[in-house]
């Protein structure tokens, strides 16, 4: 009778500590799977990330007017507060370039494949396919004529937004160490503020 009872408590807590460790792995398991998951995203971002052209040879579309009186003239010193890409919000930037046109958002499937892309940050008047002369209004379809980004050149696109301004060119290092970047295109003034 004692050994009965004596092996019964021991398979009941045989059976308890087994219970207790298989749900430790569950939750380990599931914890990897979010750190997986987790991973997949980051590597998702950096990858949208690094298709983006941060340099550039500094030529620009023809028929961009240079700007007259910019708020930050060519070779002046302004903080980047865009965060188009790591490294990029809080840097000290040089102005490399300074220009009068029609900024737009646009919206577009690349021309390599891939999931849309919603409200890309800046192209201007003068990287469409046969611009014309009149501002393009949200809704308008046009065809890409810049190269940013992996899949951008020749895109169809939708027009989000457009506004007149001074966009600028501008030359920086990144925050988190990462190489300069020479001649980025584009920022608007308002991504700007002044260095101190």
């Amino acid at each position: 009778m004692i050994k009965n009872r004596s092996l019964l408590l021991f398979v009941t807590l045989l059976l308890l500590l087994l219970g207790a460790c298989s749900n430790n792995n569950e939750e380990n398991m599931g914890n990897k799977e979010t750190d997986n998951d987790n991973e997949k995203t980051e590597e998702t971002e950096e990858m949208n990330h690094g298709e983006m052209n941060h340099s550039s040879s500094g030529e620009v579309p023809e028929g961009l007017e240079k700007a007259e009186d910019p708020t930050y003239p060519v070779g002046n010193k302004a903080i980047l507060q865009a965060d188009h890409m790591p490294g990029m919000k809080g840097a000290e930037a040089v102005i490399s370039g300074a220009y009068d046109t029609v900024v737009y958002t646009v919206t577009y499937t690349p021309s390599t494949g891939g999931e849309k892309v919603k409200n890309h940050k800046w192209v201007i008047h003068e990287e469409f396919e046969d611009p014309g002369e009149e501002p393009y209004k949200p809704g308008d379809e046009v065809v890409l004529n810049a190269d940013h980004m992996k899949g951008m050149d020749g895109a169809a696109a939708t027009i989000d937004s457009a506004e007149e301004m001074t966009v600028y060119m501008v030359d920086y290092t990144p925050t988190d160490g990462g190489e300069k970047v020479r001649n980025h295109k584009w920022v608007t003034e308002s991504e700007l503020s002044p260095a101190e």
